[in-house]
C-alpha cells in the first residue's frame, strides 16, 4: 500500500477513535468537544511543538561560522532537496542520533548530537541529514506532531471516559466502558508507531535520493544502531512521546520490532537501501 495513503487511513482511524471516546463521555455534545479539544490541542502543537523539543533536549542554534562543515552539508543537502535552509542544532549528547521538527519547510529545524559528529565520517553525516531532510520534504515533523498529539488526548479523554462514562445511562456498561478506557490508549499508540514506521521507510528511501548514495545512509544506520544500543539518551527516557523523531530509536528497547516499536527494523532498513544501488 503506497504509504501516503497508508498514513492518511491510519490517522483516520485515529481521528475516529479520538471522537468515539469523546461519544462515549458525553453523547454526540461530547463528540464535537473532543474534535474542539483535539483542534485547540493540534493548534499549540503546529506552533510551538519544535521550541519545546529542542528546548527538551538542550539543543543549541549554529550557523555558518559556529560550525561550518556542519552548516555546509545540510545546505548542500537542503540544495539537493530544493528547500529552504532549515535551522540547525547541536544537541550535547553522547548517543548518536539525530532528528528534524518544525511545521512546515519554511520554519523546519534539524538537531544532530554530538556522538553522531563524533562517530560518523562527513559521507555518513550527510546521508543522514538528508534523511532528516526527507521527514522535512514529506512534511512528516507535522504528520506526527498531530499523531502523537491526538495519541496522547486519547489516553487523557479514556480516563474521563472511566470516571464519567459509566455513570451515563449506556449500553456499554461500566464493563464495557472499563474496557475501552484500556484499549483506546494501547490502541493510539500502536497507530502512532504504525505510522511512525511508515514514515521512516519513505525517509529512507527519499533521503537516499537526496544524497545520491543509498549506501552512506545504509552505513549510517548500522553504526548508529549498534552505538544507541550501549549509550543511554537520558532526555528521552524521561520523555519517551519524543522517541518517534530519531533516525534510530534512542530507547533501550528498540531491539523489539514488533507492534511496541516506533521504528522498523534496521536492518530491513538497510536491506531496503541497499537494494536500490
Amino acid at each position: 500500500m503506497n504509504g501516503f495513503i497508508k498514513t492518511t487511513i491510519l490517522m483516520a482511524g485515529l481521528t475516529a477513535l479520538f471522537l468515539f471516546i469523546g461519544y462515549l463521555i458525553s453523547g454526540v455534545t461530547g463528540m464535537f468537544v473532543a474534535l474542539g479539544f483535539a483542534l485547540v490541542m493540534n493548534g499549540w502543537a503546529y506552533w510551538h511543538s519544535d521550541k519545546f523539543v529542542l528546548r527538551h533536549y538542550g539543543a543549541r542554534e549554529v550557523d555558518a561560522e559556529t560550525a561550518p562543515d556542519l552548516y555546509g552539508v545540510v545546505k548542500l543537502m537542503a540544495e539537493n532537496a530544493n528547500l529552504p535552509m532549515p535551522r540547525v542544532y547541536i544537541i550535547d549528547n553522547a548517543q548518536p542520533n539525530a532528528f528534524a521538527t518544525g511545521r512546515n519547510p519554511e520554519n523546519a529545524a534539524v538537531a544532530i548530537t554530538t556522538g553522531l559528529m563524533d562517530r560518523l565520517d562527513f559521507d555518513e553525516v550527510a546521508a543522514v541529514m538528508a534523511h532528516e531532510l526527507a521527514h522535512v520534504k514529506n512534511r512528516d515533523t507535522l504528520i506526527m506532531t498531530v499523531t502523537a498529539t491526538i495519541a496522547g488526548a486519547i489516553s487523557m479523554l479514556a480516563n474521563i471516559a472511566l470516571w464519567f462514562g459509566a455513570s451515563r445511562d449506556n449500553r456499554m456498561g461500566f464493563l464495557g466502558v472499563l474496557a475501552v478506557s484500556i484499549m483506546a490508549p494501547l490502541a493510539a499508540s500502536l497507530v502512532q508507531m504504525a505510522i511512525s514506521r511508515s514514515r521512516e521507510f519513505e525517509a529512507d528511501r527519499v533521503g537516499a535520493q537526496i544524497c545520491g548514495r543509498p549506501l552512506w545512509l545504509a552505513d549510517a544506520l548500522a553504526k548508529i544502531e549498534n552505538a544507541a544500543q550501549h549509550i543511554d539518551n537520558y532526555p528521552a527516557e524521561q520523555n519517551p512521546a519524543t522517541a518517534h523523531m530519531f533516525i534510530i530509536n534512542p530507547l533501550h528497547v528498540h531491539q523489539i520490532d514488533g507492534l511496541f516499536s516506533t521504528h522498523p527494523s534496521t536492518a530491513e532498513r538497510i536491506k531496503r537501501l541497499q537494494a536500490m544501488v
